[in-house]
């Protein structure tokens, strides 16, 4: 879009956060929609740059903007945190439990499935099954030399 801008052009957004995630970025944009002779318009926040107070409200709601989502993140991390001390963890359950596991890392450490059978078996990829069998190795210290 901003390789398209012409002198007279209005960018129009529907809220200023949509153009840009930090200021630094909006403020970046700003510049290079000016040197293209082209102006800005939020709708949402009534910003119109073409005005010199335009441009001033554009700078003190991308300031709060990027305000909120920082204190948002900080809520995020927090919850998280909290979480993670409380003994719950983010993230998709496991496809197989510890029994299908310990299954798929002793029959391809013996020899008895290969990787791509036992991957085929339980509908899982390859790589899968040699991270389960480097887990196990490196649990039960299986092909050690101590």
């Amino acid at each position: 879009m901003l390789d398209q801008l012409r002198e007279g052009d209005t960018v129009v957004v529907w809220k200023l956060d949509r153009l840009s995630r930090s200021l630094k970025d909006v403020l970046h944009l700003m510049d290079r929609i000016a040197a293209a002779g082209a102006g800005f318009r939020s709708l949402t926040e009534a910003i119109d740059t073409t005005t010199p107070a335009g441009r001033m409200m554009m700078q003190m709601v991308g300031s709060f903007a990027e305000f909120e989502r920082a204190m948002i993140r900080e809520r995020t991390s927090a919850a998280l945190a909290q979480a993670r001390a409380e003994g719950r963890i983010g993230g998709r359950r496991r496809k197989l439990d510890v029994h299908k596991r310990r299954e798929i890392a002793e029959s391809v450490l013996s020899g008895r499935k290969s990787g791509a059978d036992m991957a085929r078996l339980y509908d899982i990829s390859e790589p899968t099954v040699s991270r389960i069998v480097a887990e196990h190795r490196q649990r039960f210290d299986i092909g050690s030399n101590a």
